[in-house]
Order: structure tokens, then C-alpha cells, then sequence
């Protein structure tokens, strides 16, 4: 069989604070539900948001991120995978699914917010060089640009 391609970029509010938890072997695991918006025209012509929910995951650092830094109404950009899990209820005994982003790469995004440091943290799952790679990055202080030069 050809290889696939499962991945997902997400960028949107977490919709209540992320659920933290330890598997037995003392990994962190992350769940947390992130909202997304499209908009689009409904019958009569007027513009409706749409409002998707994703059930997202994050284990070992990236959940220490997520611990840390994220709370509802965060915004942020994730990059991850779909799976699929399945198991049976053991109350009716009937098959359960459940659709999750296992993330890979999260982004902090936003202004400051009250008790925060604020800025952007990204997070590399796939790189134990992400630390290294931060202090390479141009610092543009001495350029003058200051907070009236961004857009938003």
C-alpha cells in the first residue's frame, strides 16, 4: 500500500482549560478542546460563523506547555494528526469512538494576557533543538521597531 499523508494544522481558542494527567510510567498527557470558525453564507445571504470543536491531545513536554501557558479562550496555531481510537462502553456495552489531534508542534498566540509573560512559545515535539534554534533568531531591538509598528 502507497504511503499517506495525515497531517492537520489548527489555529483557533481553546474552548476550557486543558485536563492534565500522568500515565503510569510518569509521561504528562495533555486533552483539551479547541475551537475553530469558518464563515460562510447561509440561504438567505447573510454571513454565519460556523463553529467546529476538535479534541486535541499532547503528551510528555508539550503537555508541561500546555500545563503551564495554556487556558481557555488561548489562541493557538497546532500542527499534529488525526486518530481514531475506539473502545467499548462498559456501561452499554456498545462501540465508542472518539476523533483526536494528536499534536506535534503547538504555538503560543495572542497579545499578553493578565498573569502571563505573554509572547509566543512554540514547541517542537520533533526537535530537541528548538531551544538552540530561539537564540539564532535576529533580535530586532536595536532596528526601533516597537509595538505601534505591528499591524494588529
Amino acid at each position: 500500500m502507497a504511503k499517506g499523508v495525515n497531517k492537520v494544522f489548527l489555529l483557533g481558542n481553546v474552548g476550557k482549560d486543558p485536563e492534565i494527567r500522568a500515565t503510569p510510567g510518569g509521561m504528562q498527557v495533555a486533552t483539551f478542546t479547541l475551537a475553530t470558525a469558518d464563515r460562510q453564507k447561509d440561504a438567505q445571504g447573510n454571513w454565519a460563523d460556523k463553529t467546529e470543536w476538535h479534541n486535541l491531545v499532547a503528551f510528555a513536554r508539550t503537555a508541561e506547555i500546555v500545563r503551564d501557558y495554556v487556558k481557555k479562550g488561548t489562541q493557538i496555531f497546532v500542527e499534529g494528526k488525526i486518530q481514531t481510537r475506539s473502545w467499548d462502553d462498559k456501561e452499554s456495552g456498545q462501540k465508542r469512538y472518539r476523533t483526536e489531534i494528536l499534536v506535534n508542534e503547538l504555538s503560543l498566540l495572542g497579545g499578553r494576557s493578565e498573569g502571563s509573560s505573554g509572547g509566543g512559545y512554540s514547541r517542537s515535539s520533533s526537535s530537541a533543538s528548538s531551544a538552540g534554534s530561539a537564540a539564532s533568531a535576529p533580535d530586532y531591538a536595536d532596528a526601533g521597531i516597537t509595538d505601534d509598528d505591528i499591524p494588529f
